[in-house]
């Protein structure tokens, strides 16, 4: 499968580590070098802001896709390829769903958790089949992927929830999941 849009999913706000906006920067700028549209919530703050500014520094594509009541929360950015305003939360994750062949996860917060399990319910249930990857240095996910282990344990979930996601730790691994290692420049 092809991967020419990758959702981001992240924060709104930037966190209390400067590692994070890094690797946001970064995220947003590997995104632009692979040729790969960054599809993400429409955001000009925190993560948000960082890696949708990176991508498009690099003179990337990047479709932002906001609803109409938090486009002054979010600072809705201005700079975008494309921008899709949307009347509610559920109608912007659609757009964000169907517009992406994969998702990388950074560090966020509740929206960001909220768009995670939602992408893993429908690949659960089989209503997609595009790659989910969570991308944490530092171990951001563990406690996460802690409280999935606990739902298997107490039998709520199957051993099988493990493979609804790819947990990397580096940029390097997260792209090589997407199957995003290697730039479209360096590949033609």
């Amino acid at each position: 499968m092809s991967v020419d849009a990758v959702c981001v999913f992240c924060g709104s706000r930037a966190g209390n580590h400067g590692r994070y906006q890094q690797l946001a920067e970064a995220t947003g700028r590997r995104l632009a070098e692979s040729g790969a549209t960054l599809v993400y919530g429409g955001g000009s703050l925190g993560l948000m802001g960082v890696v949708s500014n990176a991508a498009l520094d690099a003179g990337g594509k990047v479709t932002g896709i906001i609803p109409t009541f938090l486009r002054h929360a979010e600072v809705q950015q201005m700079r975008l390829t494309r921008t899709i305003v949307t009347e509610t939360m559920l109608d912007r994750k659609q757009a964000m769903f169907d517009l992406s062949d994969a998702f990388l996860i950074l560090p966020g917060g509740l929206g960001t958790l909220d768009e995670l399990l939602e992408v893993m319910t429908w690949r659960q249930l089989g209503q997609i089949d595009k790659p989910i990857v969570l991308l944490g240095e530092d171990g951001f996910w563990q406690p996460f992927l802690a409280l999935l282990e606990h739902t298997i344990s107490e039998d709520f979930a199957s051993p099988a929830l493990r493979d609804l996601v790819i947990v990397t730790d580096t940029l390097d691994a997260a792209f090589e999941a997407l199957g995003l290692a290697e730039s479209r420049a360096s590949q033609g």
